[in-house]
């Protein structure tokens, strides 16, 4: 051990040994240093209103448009996630937010599909380096046992963005035609301008991480630092990975591992279903014939994202009219707050493969009866098991390869490269429900049911191999790398 290392040791065990004389001092540090992190760190509708007609595109040119996106979207990942630590967090992240919003502007200027494709490419770029960025960032300035809420809180913000979404692209609808422009235009042009005010508020209120965080107090920086050094279980001082050089070793280590393997094809499966709901939740709702109205469509879609009342006489949302002859009551999950309950239980307990493992069958019930059933109020509430399900398993899928990787480079490395595995579910989810099979789409159905079983066992596979590392660990397997500094040390044990 180095004497700098010595010294930060004896720092933190110095700064331990002060704040644990006071721990209401400590408690209430905690809580502000939280509180003003969060504050600061939470950063298919126009296909049915009209964007394939008017673009003269079909069906399978749509889908290839997105392929061609997720194509992008997936090969800039890792590159991105690598240069985010030269570039710095504050300038990256925004930088990638600002022009994710004007390009998405631009969609709404699109005449052809070559254009149509061209700026779906762009997008990808833009879009392919925040997300893992965002995940590698979070995992800096939390310890391991914070991130799953964080995250849950990120993707509960992703799904009312689904709410809040259909029921935008409602009312921009509404807006068009106006100045030359149909209204499936405004919606991409009003949203994206959304997406670089967004960008431009978090250029002033994004910090590089903790020790440099304007808005704490020398106290609360000095103790925010200090908190993740003494992490339980074997958070690393963020310090010296703050001081680590890039290494090809790092990036070899982080894509020849196990538990990377295992989490992304989970998550692989699981997005290969939340790509296709997302995607095709409107067409879906649509062949339901709960509604012939695409406008109504629009909103028939928040309701699996949004908190929903069981009810035994259901409203019509624009008109407020009963519609006795579709009953919606089976539509009782929320999709937008299971995430958030489920990382908070999974933060609290310290384990992500148990609650996914609770959690994915809920999914795989909701697909297993979809798929063999004639009612459209049961198909359609049956989206509400599949959303809840998936939803909340991804925070917990996602932050369990954060919290096993030690170093910023291999992190770095499995964060994005999880991701890059995972996001190969659009493809899946682009070309499984063509138009012809609905209103059933039994095939597609059938592959997400299959692909949702293969990741309980996924996750159930890693959940064991971690546990006997941790085991081999105890048993000295692992005493050469002991000061290491990364998880291979036998300090650091591994979150099952």
């Amino acid at each position: 051990m180095t004497a700098d290392s010595e010294n930060e040791k004896h720092d933190a065990i110095d700064y331990e040994i002060e704040n644990a004389q006071d721990p209401r001092r400590t408690a209430a540090l905690t809580k502000s240093v939280l509180f003003k992190m969060d504050t600061r760190t939470n950063v298919g509708n126009a296909k049915i209103l009209g964007l394939e007609a008017d673009l003269g595109i079909s069906d399978e040119q749509y889908s290839q448009g997105l392929a061609v996106f997720y194509a992008t979207y997936i090969a800039c990942e890792l590159p991105s996630n690598l240069v985010l630590k030269k570039v710095s967090p504050r300038i990256w992240l925004p930088s990638l937010t600002v022009a994710w919003g004007i390009i998405t502007m631009c969609l709404g200027f699109v005449r052809s599909f070559g254009s149509f494709a061209a700026v779906r490419a762009l997008l990808g770029v833009a879009e392919g380096g925040l997300f893992p960025g965002i995940v590698l960032y979070l995992s800096s300035v939390y310890t391991r046992g914070e991130l799953a809420l964080r995250l849950g809180l990120f993707y509960a913000a992703a799904s009312l963005s689904g709410a809040f979404g259909g029921l935008l692209a409602r009312g921009l609808s509404a807006i068009g035609p106006r100045g030359g422009l149909e209204g499936w235009r405004w919606i991409f042009i009003v949203e994206g301008l959304l997406t670089v005010v967004s960008g431009l508020i978090a250029f002033a209120g994004l910090p590089n991480n903790v020790a440099n965080a304007w808005f704490l107090s020398t106290e609360e920086r000095d103790f925010a630092a200090q908190r993740l050094a003494n992490d339980s279980g074997g958070r690393f001082n963020p310090a010296r990975e703050a001081e680590e050089l890039f290494k090809w070793s790092e990036v070899k280590r982080g894509i020849f591992n196990v538990q990377i393997w295992l989490t992304s094809t989970a998550y692989f499966a699981l997005l290969s279903g939340v790509y296709s709901f997302g995607l095709f939740l409107p067409t879906i709702v649509n062949d339901l014939k709960i509604t012939t109205n695409a406008n109504k469509v629009q909103l028939w879609t928040v309701i699996p994202y949004a908190v929903a009342t069981p009810t035994t006489s259901p409203f019509d949302p624009i008109t407020h009219t009963p519609t006795p002859s579709y009953d919606v009551s089976p539509c009782i999950a929320n999709p937008g707050v299971s995430p958030v309950l489920v990382a908070f239980v999974s933060d609290r307990i310290k384990l992500r493969g148990a609650p996914m493992l609770a959690m994915l069958p809920i999914s795989i019930a909701g697909y297993a009866t979809i798929a063999h059933v004639q009612s459209p109020s049961v198909r359609f509430g049956m989206t509400c098991l599949m959303a809840m399900g998936m939803y909340s398993s991804v925070p917990c899928v996602l932050v369990w390869n954060a919290n096993n990787s030690a170093g910023h480079f291999k992190r770095a490395t499995t964060s994005a490269l999880q991701l890059a595995v995972a996001n190969c579910g659009g493809f899946v989810a682009t070309f499984i429900y063509p138009s012809k099979d609905g209103p059933v789409y039994l095939k597609g159905h059938s592959v997400v049911l299959g692909l949702l079983c293969y990741a309980w066992f996924a996750v159930l596979a890693n959940l064991l191999y971690c546990a006997k590392m941790n085991r081999d660990k105890k048993d000295g397997k692992y005493a050469q790398f002991t000061g290491s500094g990364d998880d291979r040390d036998p300090e650091f044990d591994m979150i099952l």
